[in-house]
């Protein structure tokens, strides 16, 4: 979105020092900038004032500044009284913008990939923005709004949130005109303390909706259906079970654990066939569908979108070693649910040994260990031996294993008929298991 110095002078109530210049998104981090990106230093761990020379030596012409500008940085510099407000501040300015449809997706696992499938839909028929990777925070949804195109339609974000509030903050940011719920789950319990705080966060997003708004709600869950009594706008419930507004049926994956199903809805009824991997795919697909029905996508082009949408990484990646063996990038986050997801796509390969490499599943709160141990049984019930990477708390009848080369080790020699899923919390990093198998 193109911006120039003053107008971002204005969105902030800052002070403009220097020629007036322009941008077209903005960047937090020096390491990344590209050209004509507006710099935003954060304060936090690292002050983010102290790459703010890199930063314009990389190419951004304009930065902002919560102290008096450095006369040695030859750039345009925005004096703001906090930046991180100014960058909320710019975000609240872009998407007044925002012709048509901006469209928050939270839930406790899922919404990710649902974000993917949903942009995948929209851009069939608008010109569409969406939230990279996890930018799902008060820093990431602006910059996502600020790194649209100035000819966007449409804009899918992503919401996360560490607490109460922390939606309804990115809802005063955002101002969605629909709002995509998947599934609350026990996850995060360790910020969030209980599943009704979960519930109660997440439903944020609903009752920010205006009255002409759209609420997309997953029927199979209570909590989430239950959301419904939270909002003024507009209601379309998806999932498995009948009389949703949007359902699957003859529901079938293919080798490559890709879903095949028939979509039915109140525009139609279509056959859809995933890109993405997984039967766990086929619900975020269905809150795609509703959420891109919902504001005027073609059944057809629904079904095009589902197919063709780019999907984040380290999600259910396949890939094929040199021996022959199959194996399953899960590695980008982990929950209870997810694992029991990714343990049962595990188990539909057809292979003659099953190995999940698994590590910590973080922030679970007090039930963590029994979680943990949980997610081991069900992959003892499943034929799956388990090769836990720095967690004792799966338990015994699991392999334990310290870091990326006693996995490996573990693993012996793969060959063909052998697969492997590899899954854990984002700070286990087991990706780096794939990398070394590759």
């Amino acid at each position: 979105m193109r911006l120039l110095a003053s107008q971002i002078a204005a969105a902030t109530g800052g002070t403009l020092h220097g020629p007036d210049v322009s941008v077209d998104s903005a960047s937090i981090d020096s390491r990344t900038v590209r050209e004509r990106q507006l710099f935003v230093p954060i304060v936090a761990a690292r002050d983010g004032h102290d790459f703010i020379a890199s930063a314009v030596a990389a190419g951004a012409p304009v930065y902002l500044t919560d102290r008096a500008p450095d006369p040695a940085v030859a750039a345009t510099a925005v004096q703001v009284a906090d930046t991180a407000e100014a960058l909320a501040d710019l975000g609240r300015h872009v998407r007044a913008g925002v012709p048509g449809s901006v469209v928050g997706v939270t839930g406790s696992v899922g919404k990710t990939s649902t974000k993917d499938l949903l942009a995948g839909v929209l851009a069939t028929t608008f010109r569409t923005a969406a939230s990279e990777k996890s930018f799902n925070n008060e820093l990431g949804l602006p910059l996502t709004l600020l790194g649209a195109p100035g000819d966007t339609e449409a804009v899918v974000l992503e919401m996360g949130a560490r607490g109460i509030g922390h939606i309804a903050q990115l809802c005063s940011i955002a101002s969605p005109t629909v709002g995509v719920l998947t599934r609350v789950e026990a996850v995060h319990l360790e910020m969030f303390g209980s599943l009704d705080d979960v519930a109660q966060a997440k439903g944020e997003l609903v009752e920010s909706l205006p009255a002409d708004g759209l609420a997309v709600l997953n029927a199979d869950h209570a909590v989430v259906a239950a959301m419904a009594s939270r909002t003024s706008a507009r209601v379309l419930t998806y999932g498995l079970a009948g009389g949703t507004d949007v359902r699957a049926t003859e529901v079938v994956l293919d080798d490559e654990l890709r879903a095949s199903f028939v979509l039915h809805s109140p525009w139609g009824s279509t056959p859809v066939r995933l890109g993405a991997r997984g039967e766990h795919q086929v619900g975020n697909a269905l809150a795609a569908a509703a959420a891109g029905g919902g504001v005027g996508v073609s059944i057809e082009k629904i079904a095009d979108g589902l197919l063709g949408a780019d999907l984040s990484g380290l999600r259910m990646e396949m890939s094929t070693t040199a021996g022959g063996a199959t194996v399953i990038n899960d590695a980008y986050n982990a929950n209870p649910t997810s694992m029991g997801a990714g343990l049962s796509a595990l188990a539909r390969l057809d292979a003659r040994r099953r190995f999940a490499v698994l590590g910590t599943m973080a922030e679970l709160g007090a039930d963590s260990d029994a979680e943990h141990r949980g997610v081991a049984q069900q992959a003892r019930e499943l034929g799956i031996e388990v090769i836990a990477v720095d967690e004792p708390a799966y338990g015994d009848g699991v392999q334990h294993v310290t870091g990326i080369d006693g996995a490996v080790d573990a693993l012996g020699t793969l060959g063909d008929g052998d697969a492997v899923l590899v899954k854990g919390s984002r700070v286990a990093e087991l990706e780096r298991v794939v990398d070394a198998l590759s």
